[in-house]
C-alpha cells in the first residue's frame, strides 16, 4: 500500500515524463518549472491549462483583459489553508499545479471532505451566494494558484459575453458534481465508490495531458475514505483487493491502472443489475 505520510521531497520529479504527475508538474509542453517564483507570471494564453480554465473560448484582446485582473499567488505549501470557513469571499482560485482539498469542519472536531481540486479547476465558487466561504480549502501538496477577484470578474463578464457563458458552464459543472457525489454515496457500494473516484481522477488527469492509467494520489487514504463515506480500513482493503485481482498496482501513492475497462464495469455495476465479477 502507499504511505500517507510520505514527505514532499519524495514526490516525482517535475522533469519526469507525464505518466505520473507530481505536485509541481504540469504538461511539459508548456511550463515545467512552475514553482519557481521567476516562472509564476505566465499569461493565460501561454498556460498549459488554457483549455481547462476560464479562458477557454476567449481570445485576442478579451483574453488580455482577463489576464490583467488575475493575480499569480506565491505557491502554498502542503497543509496550508487557502481559505477558512467563514472567511469573506473576495476571489475564486484556479489551480495551476498541485491540488486542493475542500472540507467542512464537523461539530466533533473532524473534517468532512467535499472535494479534491486538480490543475485547471476552480475553487471557491460555492462562496458566491453568501459572500463567505462555507468550507475550507487546504493544499494537499505544494500548490500554485491564480487568484481572480470576483468583483473584477463580474465587471469583465459584462463586457465579454463568452466569459460570462464560460463561468455559467463551470458553475453548472459544479452542480453536476454535487449531484454525482450524492448518487455515489447514496446508490453505490464500497467497491463502486472507490472505482468511480479512480476513474474520475483518471479522466481528469488525461484532460491535463497526463496518463489516464498512471498517476499519484495526493490525498491520503483517510481523505479518500472520508470523501467516499468509508472507513479507512475499508479503503485499504479495497486497494489491496483491486491489486490482487489485477485491476491496478499500488506503490506508495503511485497508482497504475492495469484494466481500465474492468474498473469502469465495476464502477457501473449497479446500473447493470447484475454485478460482474472483479476477477476474470
Amino acid at each position: 500500500m502507499y504511505d500517507d505520510n510520505r514527505p514532499d521531497s519524495d514526490e516525482i520529479d517535475p522533469g519526469r515524463p507525464p505518466r505520473a504527475p507530481a505536485a509541481d508538474a504540469m504538461p511539459q509542453t508548456k511550463a515545467s518549472n512552475i514553482i519557481e517564483l521567476s516562472s509564476i507570471r505566465v499569461a493565460c494564453k501561454d498556460c498549459g491549462l488554457f483549455q481547462l480554465c476560464l479562458p477557454v473560448g476567449i481570445d485576442g484582446a478579451d483574453l488580455e483583459l482577463l489576464d490583467s485582473i488575475i493575480k499569480r499567488r506565491r505557491p502554498i505549501k502542503r497543509g496550508e489553508h487557502l481559505f477558512q470557513v467563514g472567511d469573506p469571499f473576495q476571489a475564486i482560485y484556479a489551480v495551476r499545479s498541485g491540488s486542493i482539498k475542500t472540507y467542512v469542519p464537523t461539530e466533533d472536531g473532524y473534517e468532512q471532505v467535499t472535494g479534491f481540486h486538480l490543475p485547471g479547476e476552480l475553487v471557491g465558487l460555492d462562496a458566491i451566494h453568501a459572500d463567505i466561504h462555507p468550507c475550507a480549502g487546504k493544499a494537499l501538496e505544494t500548490t500554485s494558484l491564480c487568484e481572480i477577484p470576483f468583483d473584477r470578474l463580474e465587471e469583465l463578464s459584462e463586457r465579454i459575453p463568452t466569459l460570462r457563458h464560460q463561468l455559467l458552464k463551470i458553475m453548472s459543472r459544479e452542480i453536476l458534481h454535487e449531484q454525482s457525489l450524492l448518487m455515489l454515496l447514496g446508490k453505490k457500494n464500497a467497491d463502486e465508490r472507490l472505482a468511480s473516484l479512480l476513474l474520475s481522477l483518471s479522466s481528469r488527469y488525461q484532460q491535463r495531458g497526463f496518463s489516464a492509467t498512471e498517476f499519484n494520489l495526493s490525498m491520503s487514504r483517510n481523505d479518500i475514505g472520508n470523501y467516499l463515506g468509508l472507513v479507512v480500513e475499508t479503503v485499504s482493503r479495497l486497494f489491496t483487493r483491486f491489486q490482487d485481482e489485477g485491476l491496478l498496482t499500488v506503490q506508495r501513492k503511485h497508482i497504475r491502472i492495469l484494466a481500465l475497462d474492468r474498473l469502469h464495469a465495476l464502477a457501473c455495476q449497479s446500473r447493470s443489475g447484475s454485478p460482474p465479477p472483479i476477477s476474470e
